[in-house]
């Protein structure tokens, strides 16, 4: 696994991406820094999720086409991600216990609202955000959360703005 940073014009700063060579296995908002974590030098790669993640946040693109390794969520954590993946599109969104309920997951689950709230923690624990749109998983009653606290919620906003679900402010700065 291997480490670049890809410059966003998103309220977080830059992400920092992990590549192995069976795609982008993780990744991160808020501009943690890498730090001595191992730099990627493969200049092909590093081109591809640069050039993917830049038109993407530009608007020039609807898919970021980025192969997922998906090694870092296993179990249900990895079906609730991968139906998020496959059923909801750019400028869709499904609440917590709409993608609970899709994913098939927590059928055997009694307690009102347990599923929900883990999906919730699922989202907030998912290794490749952005490439899994966690950002289109929101509350019944309004947008729910996102990780970073503030910062991370205006993440969300800024996401679902670009995609349309969301009428831009007036301190937009995304695309128009």
């Amino acid at each position: 696994m291997s480490w670049l940073t890809v410059e966003t014009p998103l309220p977080s700063g830059p992400m920092h991406i992990a590549v192995t060579p069976l795609g982008v296995v993780a990744g991160g908002y808020l501009g943690d820094e890498a730090g001595e974590l191992p730099r990627c030098t493969d200049e092909a790669k590093i081109a591809a999720v640069n050039g993917r993640i830049g038109t993407y946040l530009a608007g020039r693109s609807r898919e970021l086409g980025l192969p997922i390794d998906w090694s870092l969520s296993t179990g249900p954590h990895r079906a609730v991600l991968q139906t998020l993946l496959r059923e909801v599109p750019y400028g869709r969104t499904i609440t917590y216990g709409e993608l609970a309920a899709r994913s098939g997951v927590f059928e055997d689950v009694a307690e009102p609202g347990l599923a929900a709230r883990t999906v919730g923690q699922m989202m907030a624990a998912n290794p490749v955000p952005l490439l899994v749109p966690c950002h289109r998983v929101v509350a019944a009653d309004g947008i729910g959360g996102f990780g970073g606290g503030r910062v991370g919620i205006d993440v969300k906003r800024w996401l679902l703005t670009l995609e349309g679900v969301l009428e831009p402010t007036l301190d937009w700065n995304g695309p128009l």
